[in-house]
């Protein structure tokens, strides 16, 4: 039997190849919008973007690392220079995360999950992210540059984590009690957080190239 085609697409096709991209991704969401799990974001070895109006985070440890991804031809495994930026707590206003991925015979999919942009922000306990790059406003409060990461985690900051990346505990690093980011546009590998809640919780695939952001040209 064919698959069934609607508007020249293969539905069947398109299910099997989309998958494995998103379907971890959805069933996570559907917990945290209820404030139920644990969150772990990271999409088959692929960078996503990440906006925000505003994030606003208590005890900030940032510090360089390495990130697991693929190739640039996306045939191999390869490692990406990163800044991990953790916090104890975070309070994210209108947080937009998405992920294109290209689907042979069919064009551009996009994956985008938009939350806190209600009156309510997102909330994520001890949350790690894999930044690749990030533009931003920032202001930070108490700001100590230059410790080394097993000196600058403490029972304030989050102890740095070992998953999805190659930690060592006397790379160079920074802290903050309070870091506030504003206008946030970001490139990230992986998003980890003990909790993470997202009110208005809205995830939607898209034809076409449809990220949170353009890149500035």
């Amino acid at each position: 039997m064919s698959s069934q085609v609607r508007g020249g697409t293969r539905w069947k096709r398109f299910a099997l190849v989309m998958v494995p991209s998103i379907a971890a991704t959805a069933a996570v969401g559907v917990g945290l919008a209820q404030g139920a799990l644990a969150a772990s974001f990271s999409v088959s070895g692929q960078d996503f973007k990440v906006s925000a109006d505003k994030l606003d985070g208590d005890d900030l440890l940032q510090y360089g690392s390495v990130a697991k991804g693929k190739t640039a031809d996306g045939k191999g495994e390869a490692q990406h220079p990163v800044t991990i930026s953790g916090f104890r707590h975070a309070e994210i206003t209108n947080m937009c995360q998405s992920l294109v991925t290209p689907i042979p015979g069919i064009g551009a999919i996009t994956m985008q999950l938009r939350t806190g942009n209600k009156g309510t922000p997102a909330v994520a306990e001890n949350i790690y992210l894999d930044v690749a790059e990030l533009d931003t406003d920032a202001k930070f409060t108490d700001l100590d540059i230059g410790v080394a990461v097993a000196d600058a985690a403490d029972k304030d900051h989050p102890t740095p984590p070992q998953a999805n990346t190659v930690a060592s505990g006397g790379l160079f690093s920074q802290r903050a009690k309070k870091a506030v980011l504003t206008n946030v546009r970001q490139k990230a590998w992986a998003t980890t957080a003990g909790t993470f809640t997202l009110p208005n919780l809205k995830l939607r695939l898209l034809s076409g190239d449809e990220p949170c952001y353009k890149d500035e040209k």
